[in-house]
């Protein structure tokens, strides 16, 4: 068993590769039970928390296992708040193949999967993407949705501007063809979109949904609490919904369960997941008017897809 750091996963994995690798796999049989997160702290204010999320599919079984510690960089700046580890195994043997790093994984197949849920939902000539956030995941999902559409203008929007400013250079750099510039208006920024990733922590919505024009696609990755949302209920009542997972999403997506617990929305109006996508059961965007809404929370099989690839990549390094 061979074991992948951040620094590998990074060097490794690009997005047109890892996009087309997790189209495939969604397309087929797999199994994904619904992930378990544990509360550390029951009986305190505190938020510490232990995950798994299994998975498998016809060449590997995997289980990604992560903490979470929200008040470690107040301890110590050094602690960071969340720690992941991926295992993998052989699906035919059960031998153990890799331990990777998840936390790197993670970055990548978020806006991979954002970025293929794009490729069915968005409009062919999206141009103009607006990407709300600035943590670490921000320019990894403005790389992820550059490669699936025609971007020409990427904008930024954060509370911080210095934070804002160093999500913009990390873009450049990366892309230096595509224009990228900060937000100075959200309604303006909002109104001129014509893809919308959020990736916040934001409790409450970002803008108002009566800025959202007709043919925009929003995609919604920030939140995975039932009582926090990163957009409005009207937005989710104008919009074709689709999510990554329902078995997750139902369970922990505000977004979706706020209007719900409110009457004012049923699951059941959704349209479907991304597997259905990937298999063509469901159509994807209908028209160019559509608004079209992605929320994901992450899944293990998307994990899976990430690790595999890696370790597929660098086996014969070790």
């Amino acid at each position: 068993m061979i074991v992948i750091n951040a620094e590998e996963v990074h060097n490794t994995l690009n997005f047109p590769e890892l996009i087309a690798e997790l189209r495939d796999t969604f397309s087929k049989p797999a199994g994904m039970p619904q992930r378990q997160v544990y509360s550390l702290d029951q009986a305190t204010s505190h938020n510490d928390a232990f995950a798994l999320l299994p998975s498998w599919n016809e060449k590997t079984i995997a289980v990604k296992a992560f903490t979470y510690f929200p008040e470690n960089p107040r301890k110590n700046q050094q602690l960071k708040s969340l720690h992941s580890k991926i295992m993998i195994f052989d699906r035919k043997t059960g031998v153990p193949q890799a331990l990777v790093d998840g936390t790197s994984v993670t970055y990548w197949r978020t806006a991979a999967v954002s970025a293929l849920g794009s490729s069915y939902l968005s409009r062919k000539d999206s141009k103009k993407l607006l990407i709300f956030g600035t943590g670490y995941l921000a320019s990894f999902m403005a790389l992820a949705h550059a490669s699936v559409r025609p971007i020409t203008q990427i904008t930024v929007w954060g509370r911080n501007q210095d934070k804002a400013q160093a999500t913009i250079e990390k873009i450049r750099n990366k892309r230096p063809d595509i224009e990228v510039i900060l937000s100075k208006s959200v309604e303006h920024s909002v109104r001129e979109a014509d893809i919308i990733s959020c990736a916040t922590g934001s409790p409450t919505p970002l803008f108002d949904s009566n800025w959202v024009t007709p043919g925009t696609h929003t995609d919604f990755v920030g939140n995975h609490n039932h009582d926090r949302r990163e957009c409005d209920s009207k937005l989710v009542l104008r919009s074709a919904v689709y999510v990554d997972s329902k078995i997750n999403v139902f369970a922990e997506a505000g977004e979706l369960l706020i209007p719900v617990s409110k009457g004012e929305y049923q699951l059941e109006s959704v349209k479907g997941e991304l597997a259905q996508l990937c298999k063509d059961e469901i159509q994807g965007r209908e028209d160019e008017q559509q608004i079209t809404l992605f929320k994901t929370v992450g899944t293990a099989l998307a994990d899976l897809v990430g690790a595999q690839l890696v370790y597929s990549q660098l086996k014969h390094h070790f």
